[in-house]
């Protein structure tokens, strides 16, 4: 078992570990030494148990945070999974059928003559104008 030293809050400590997880015995010792500096700097010198004591229970108050936001925050992803589902399951409502009306060869035709007839007219009246 690998032996690493950590600081926390100004103060060394030998601590052991698995063989692998020296990096998150770091990380998790820098948390903790955040909190104890933050404490150092708002109090001053503390003893070293009280240090860690404050240290330890500011890191779980925000621990317990974090975990009331993922435990809200998975409960909003199964009420979404949820709905997503049922909308799966729902009839479409002819969202995707499209009707067009086929306009008949012979009211084309009559709308075009209407049309070209419309046109003429409005050619005499700028001749005359």
């Amino acid at each position: 078992m690998p032996e690493e030293t950590i600081t926390i809050g100004g103060k060394n400590f030998e601590v052991a570990c698995q063989a692998g997880e020296e990096q998150f015995l770091h990380a998790a010792a820098g948390m903790l030494d955040h909190e104890a500096q933050t404490l150092i700097a708002q109090i001053g010198r503390l003893p070293e148990a009280r240090m860690l004591l404050m240290a330890g229970l500011m890191l779980a108050d925000r621990t317990a945070g974090v975990e009331d936001r993922l435990r809200a925050a998975e409960e909003e992803v199964e009420r979404l999974r949820s709905e997503i589902a049922q909308l799966r399951k729902a009839p479409r409502q002819g969202a995707n059928r499209v009707e067009v009306p086929v306009v008949p060869k012979e009211l084309a035709e009559s709308l075009a003559e209407i049309a070209a007839r419309a046109e003429a007219l409005a050619d005499q009246i700028d001749e005359r104008a």
